[in-house]
């Protein structure tokens, strides 16, 4: 189990420039198995995930070459099914929840798909309904083994239809996309999920030869076609990766600047952080976010009640940065609400931020209230584990702010969502070392 030693409590000054984003990687890497011709994808965040899934996509025969740092090719003109059936794909495909959206693909290509169980974080449950709601819906056959947690899916032949998805999940949109654009006839979804990753993926697949209409919306139509082509794609960078920089700069009261944000694709994220005070400035398609030395005031709702920070299909806020909002929080002037709607088990991480020195009040499993110190008093550093990746950089951030020295366990669960942290944070000053 890997360790991080952080020496808290320093300014940090410069440029950071994001990953590319991991949960948009997830869904165009599953996609290449969609084409027998070569798929080439560029700004690949090199993190555990995605290379856990590329490995997966090699051991089913698909043809990966490295062209440069974050540049692939795919070429998945040999697939090898049998893999499918392997004690090997049930232990590897289990220990990754992205392996989910290989189904689709599979589905509608081959006319077959298998799963284990995913894996992931533990944050709560993460049922996997909408997929395959989807796709019997599009006329498979679902079958479960119970004793192995083994999931399959099979059809001779997949028909549009129409169906209104029970919640508007980003992965079960994108397994269900990825299953419609070969299927037969027209296939309408409503309630699909419209954050700007499936906007990618639904537009890489158009540049393929797909017809999918209604981009950006949460009603899409996809009109079938008999095959795809190749395509070159460059990924967005990692919406999440930007927040949990804001929230640093914040907690540091440092100045830095994060550099090719594609800001058009932030939605809400940048007002959320002014609501919570932070001051950010729009610098081409790069954030400049000034030392706060004099703090920040979390805005009030404008008939004076407490704000509440909640999460919600996009373009709502993303849940993935709650947990970095309720850090800021603790050092911010006033008083707010985190509301954790979608995971019951993601605020969990805040016993750490209490032993700290934290003000919190878990009210249940989905809300806190954290009443903020000023910077006038500084956490305290501790020593702790990592619960999840997002919990484990909220509390490297936590730890960067804390006066001495803190110690951060099982940073595996980080280093599955960011690339080189260690190193980029001491590009900017951060002390910061692996263990």
């Amino acid at each position: 189990m890997g360790t991080f030693k952080i020496e808290g409590g320093h300014e940090l000054s410069g440029e950071i420039t994001p990953q590319g984003a991991k949960n948009e990687a997830l869904q165009i890497l599953c996609a290449v198995l969609l084409t027998p011709e070569k798929v080439t994808i560029s700004n690949i965040p090199d993190i555990v995930d995605v290379n856990k899934l590329i490995a997966l996509l090699k051991d089913l025969g698909v043809k990966v070459e490295k062209l440069s740092k974050g540049t692939y090719s795919f070429l998945a003109d040999e697939v090898e099914l049998d893999y499918l059936q392997s004690d090997q794909f049930k232990k590897d495909g289990s220990g990754l929840r992205g392996s989910i959206m290989l189904v689709g693909p599979l589905l509608s290509r081959f006319g077959k798909g298998y799963i284990p169980k995913p894996g992931g974080d533990k944050i709560g449950r993460r049922r996997l309904d909408t997929h395959f709601e989807g796709f019997i819906s599009l006329g498979a056959k679902f079958r479960y083994n119970k004793e192995e947690h083994f999931y399959g899916v099979e059809a001779d032949k997949l028909k549009g239809t129409y169906m209104l998805l029970d919640e508007a999940s980003v992965t079960g949109t994108a397994n269900i996309v990825m299953a419609a654009v070969l299927a037969e006839g027209e296939t309408t979804i409503y309630n699909a999920a419209c954050e700007p990753y499936l906007q990618q993926l639904c537009k890489m697949l158009n540049r393929m030869g797909a017809k999918i209409s209604g981009v950006g919306s949460n009603l899409l139509t996809i009109k079938g076609v008999t095959k795809l082509g190749g395509t070159e794609h460059r990924m967005l960078p990692d919406m999440i990766e930007i927040g949990s920089w804001i929230g640093l700069a914040a907690m540091t009261q440092s100045e830095l600047t994060i550099k090719d944000v594609s800001w058009d694709n932030l939605g809400q994220i940048p007002s959320v952080f002014q609501k919570l005070g932070i001051r950010l400035e729009r610098r081409g398609d790069d954030i400049y976010i000034p030392a706060h030395k004099d703090g920040y005031e979390i805005q009030n709702y404008i008939d004076g009640s407490i704000l509440t920070i909640a999460d919600a299909p996009w373009p709502g806020m993303t849940p993935d940065l709650l947990s970095i909002m309720l850090v800021m929080a603790t050092q911010a002037r006033g008083e707010v609400i985190i509301h954790q709607k979608m995971f019951e088990s993601r605020l969990f991480f805040v016993d750490k931020l209490l032993d700290m020195g934290a003000k919190i009040i878990l009210c249940d499993p989905h809300r806190a209230t954290v009443i903020g110190h000023d910077f006038k008093s500084t956490l305290k550093a501790t020593t702790m584990t990592s619960p999840d990746i997002r919990a484990g950089v909220s509390l490297l951030i936590a730890a960067l702010s804390a006066k001495g020295t803190s110690t951060i366990h099982n940073i595996e669960q980080i280093d599955r969502g960011y690339e080189a942290i260690d190193t980029r944070l001491r590009a900017i000053g951060a002390r910061i070392e692996r263990v």
